[in-house]
């Protein structure tokens, strides 16, 4: 519909443990709604062993089409997966979400495709992301199931394209990267406010005159210790003469954070209780870790609070000390994939709550899903599950990542 250009991708090497649903949260939802189309599981299965050992091709990807060569023990195969574009008035409907908040195209061009963006194109009428029956499958292997396992495995490794680059799902969609960029630019340069209506204009003539707000002030940059305007100042009894320092400096940047949330329109970070304060700041600022620990009357934890603070911030802690229940079925997908990932009979996975434990031989690890959606490792230390990495949304990924 309007000229774009197809772009190729190399074939994707063997990699053996990669997550086949991918590790972006679109990612994911382009391989849901793929398997939540098919009605052969088993079709699924093979096509994530043809994407894990690198048996599919060079990814061709045009505007509605994905089509690649997939090698088989005995033959290869053409697979071609197609999904309707987007009409005009779609697209026009996508620039004004974007040009509505600067943060969606920085974060497009920082390869990443924020929620708010998606739910905003949605209100639009604008299906960014597939659903069910979406996406249109075939192959030229004899399988009349739909997806074959060529094509499953031609839209696993679509979700690998999709992780690296959002820019790609757009141009399935039917713009390209540099179409739409000029598309928005465009939009961004002619955009100026209408003229009022008659009425309008006797009405505001009638209105008294308000002066015009100030301009938004940018956030200051950080602060150093030795940056404080103040010095000298003589701290409460009891206080090390260093601690004063560290909480004024504590002070000015979360002032600074909670600025930038609200001018960038972003929700406010949820208030924290005292032991999670605690612990932040522990964690932060480490030449107040004895104090604290001695001020929150829980010493023997802080220290496994702090690792998990440090790794993964309220989240983190909060899968440390609390279980819950995943209601969207994410935690069943994790265990599927991970069994799927390893090839190892004597794997043992264990799904409780939000917690998955792993065990094969005589090495146990565990993952916990936090309500945002990602993974924190643990591992057993003295008897005892303590955080051993960062989270990340690919179960497969974080423990990947830990052996790497």
């Amino acid at each position: 519909m309007n000229g774009e250009q197809a772009r190729g991708f190399p074939a994707f090497p063997a990699h053996k443990g990669r997550s086949t649903r991918g590790q972006s949260w679109w990612g994911r939802a382009w391989v849901q709604a793929m398997e939540d189309t098919s009605l052969d599981s088993d079709q699924l299965r093979k096509g994530r062993r043809y994407a894990n050992s690198g048996q599919v091709g060079t990814i061709t990807v045009s505007p509605g089409r994905i089509a690649a060569t997939v090698h088989g023990p005995q033959d290869s195969y053409d697979s071609v997966v197609l999904v309707d574009q987007l009409s005009d008035a779609d697209w026009d409907r996508f620039i004004e979400q974007i040009a509505a908040r600067s943060g969606f195209l920085a974060a497009l061009l920082d390869g990443e495709m924020p929620h708010a963006l998606v739910e905003a194109a949605g209100d639009a009428g604008v299906p960014l992301l597939p659903g069910i029956g979406d996406l249109d499958p075939s192959c030229s292997c004899e399988s009349w199931e739909l997806p074959c396992q060529h094509a499953a495995a031609l839209c696993y490794q679509t979700a690998w394209l999709l992780d690296e680059d959002p820019f790609i799902l757009l141009l399935l969609r039917g713009q390209g990267r540099d179409t739409l960029l000029d598309r928005l630019h465009h939009t961004v340069a002619v955009e100026a406010p209408q003229p009022l209506t008659p009425a309008v204009a006797q009405a505001s003539s009638e209105r008294p005159v308000r002066e015009g707000l100030p301009e938004v002030p940018t956030a200051p940059g950080q602060l150093a210790v030795e940056d404080l305007p103040i010095t000298g100042i003589e701290p409460p009894p009891g206080f090390d003469p260093n601690t004063l320092p560290l909480l004024v400096i504590d002070a000015v940047g979360r002032a600074r954070r909670l600025f930038a949330r609200l001018v960038a329109d972003e929700t406010p970070p949820a208030e924290l209780d005292e032991w999670q304060d605690a612990v932040r700041l522990a964690a932060s600022y480490p030449p107040l870790a004895t104090r604290l620990a001695s001020t929150t009357g829980r010493p023997a934890e802080l220290p496994t609070a702090v690792q998990a603070w440090t790794y993964g911030g309220a989240e983190g802690l909060d899968v440390l000390e609390h279980s819950w229940t995943p209601t969207t079925g994410e935690a069943a997908r994790a265990r599927a994939e991970l069994v799927a990932a390893w090839d190892d009979d004597t794997l043992e996975v264990d799904l409780t709550d939000n917690r998955l434990t792993l065990t094969s031989g005589t090495e146990s690890r565990q993952l916990r899903l936090d309500h945002v959606g990602r993974w924190h490792p643990y591992e057993l230390v003295n008897n005892a599950w303590t955080p051993t990495g960062p989270p990340d949304r690919d179960p497969v990924g974080v423990l990947t990542a830990l052996d790497t």
